[in-house]
């Protein structure tokens, strides 16, 4: 007898997790099954360990509607962020819903059966590696966009004649000391950013080699006032609109708030001056301005220029400098990856996600029951699964009322001009983008990054345009 769930879930990050709470609020008689591929839940929160990790947007707008961020922290310590994931996993049972350990492969829907066969791996009872299946009604993929099992790994000429360790940050040593170290961190965007001073702390002298710069915002490390959740929202819509508005004015402010950080005459204009507009990709944040402080101590310092090889004492600049390194930090991005790599199936065909458009960046064209949790690029990233969340529960609650069986996102019948799924020209996403799902130009196939936008649009249009729900083999309602 096959073990079946009305919804399983795929991934116990933050998307996963927020998704398994909405459906434990809104959705308490539908049954539930978390599947999570590593040993413990909270995703980037659990996989990232890396000196001075933390969140680059307000808690107080990442954390779920349902659960505030307590404290006055806007920006966290990842392992803060792990403790507050875990307990709300807790709160609302999830200890009772999640499977660890068990890697999601394959997920092959039947039209005659109007059910998804769920193809998962884990431990067998012998110690080795085997396969399992479930069924269930409903497929919510909470994966994210990026691989696990490594990040984005350039090649480096000479790091055979490199006499120190060569590291990334999605996979950091435990054993890592870097006290009284010379650590080259190759890289400007969030994650060197963050690297750099918390390595400073540690005693280490950082030299942060970067091809081209980054805006980077200094911000509040704590928000203590009230209704900082909706000054949070506010803040990160305007900012990014002003952007998009007057990007002159925005990059004026950020490289005036730069110099005045810096030691007087600093570089600022080759250093902190990127050749495009604030938004076109992620601003950095360096909570109280960390990252400026550091390198006013004498302890970090900034090149910009590129990487020519790696020789046995550190990193030779294309100018011929050599960069003294006993670390190597290759800060170099992610790797994307569709659906956390399974293989997705429906009646027979397997669905290449590149080739689909995003209905409303949350379903796929042609995919019946089947819905995917992708947060905002230019917002906190839990606005948006909170958003998805709250309309994919209202729609297995309205599936449920109305006896319908399937929905399934129709091809759009106006053209649409394609775009990445995700709005940011960051290097990871150019060199990668076309591995994800597309948006098109027309709603109801577009994302916008604006939470307050976003928010009226699922509340006053009709939710279910370009959809098909139907009854049960096909005796349905047609499309909306």
């Amino acid at each position: 007898m096959d073990e079946t769930y009305d919804v399983v879930v795929v991934g116990a990050g933050v998307s996963g997790i927020g998704a398994a709470c909405h459906l434990a609020r809104s959705c308490p008689d539908e049954s539930v099954l978390v599947l999570e591929a590593r040993e413990r839940v909270g995703g980037t929160w659990d996989l990232f360990r890396y000196p001075g990790v933390r969140s680059d947007s307000s808690m107080f707008t990442y954390a779920y509607d349902f659960a505030p961020w307590p404290g006055p922290t806007a920006l966290a310590e990842g392992a803060d962020i792990l403790d507050y994931l875990e307990g709300t996993a807790r709160a609302y049972g999830l200890d009772r819903r999640v499977r660890l350990g068990h890697r999601v492969v394959r997920a092959a829907w039947s039209s005659g059966d109007e059910r998804w066969r769920v193809t998962v791996r884990h431990a067998g009872a012998d110690g080795g590696e085997t396969e399992s299946q479930v069924v269930c009604r409903f497929l919510w993929v909470c994966t994210g966009y990026y691989r696990y099992d490594h990040g984005h790994l350039p090649a480096l000429a000479g790091r055979e004649d490199f006499t120190g360790r060569v590291v990334h940050p999605q996979a950091w040593p435990a054993d890592l000391d870097m006290a009284g170290r010379d650590v080259v961190v190759v890289g400007s965007g969030a994650t060197a950013v963050t690297l750099v001073p918390a390595l400073v702390d540690r005693g280490a002298r950082v030299t942060m080699l970067q091809r081209s710069p980054s805006y980077v915002a200094s911000v509040p490390r704590t928000d203590p006032g009230r209704r900082a959740r909706l000054r949070g929202v506010v803040t990160q819509t305007g900012l990014y609109a002003l952007s998009r508005r007057a990007p002159r004015l925005v990059r004026a402010g950020l490289l005036r708030d730069a110099a005045r950080r810096l030691p007087r005459g600093y570089d600022v204009a080759t250093h902190f001056t990127p050749r495009y507009d604030p938004w076109d990709q992620r601003l950095c944040v360096a909570p109280d301005g960390d990252l400026f402080a550091a390198i006013s101590t004498g302890r970090a310092e900034v090149v910009t220029d590129t990487v020519d090889r790696l020789v046995a004492g550190g990193v030779r600049t294309e100018t011929g400098r050599v960069l003294p390194a006993d670390v190597v930090v290759t800060a170099t991005g992610l790797e994307l990856l569709a659906l956390g790599g399974l293989e997705l199936v429906v009646d027979g065909e397997v669905v290449d996600p590149a080739g689909r458009l995003a209905w409303r960046g949350l379903m796929l064209e042609g995919v019946p029951n089947c819905a995917l949790t992708l947060g905002y690029s230019a917002a906190s990233w839990t606005l948006r699964a909170d958003l998805v969340a709250r309309f994919v529960t209202r729609l297995l609650g309205t599936m449920r009322r109305r006896g319908l069986a399937t929905v399934t996102p129709l091809a759009p019948t106006r053209p649409q001009q394609r775009r990445p799924l995700l709005a940011l020209r960051a290097g990871y996403v150019l060199r990668d983008a076309a591995r994800l799902p597309s948006q098109g130009s027309r709603h109801p196939w577009v994302v916008r990054q604006d939470p307050v936008r976003e928010r009226l649009s699922f509340a006053l249009r009709r939710r279910t345009t370009g959809l098909r729900l139907e009854r049960s083999h096909g005796a349905g309602s047609g499309a909306r």
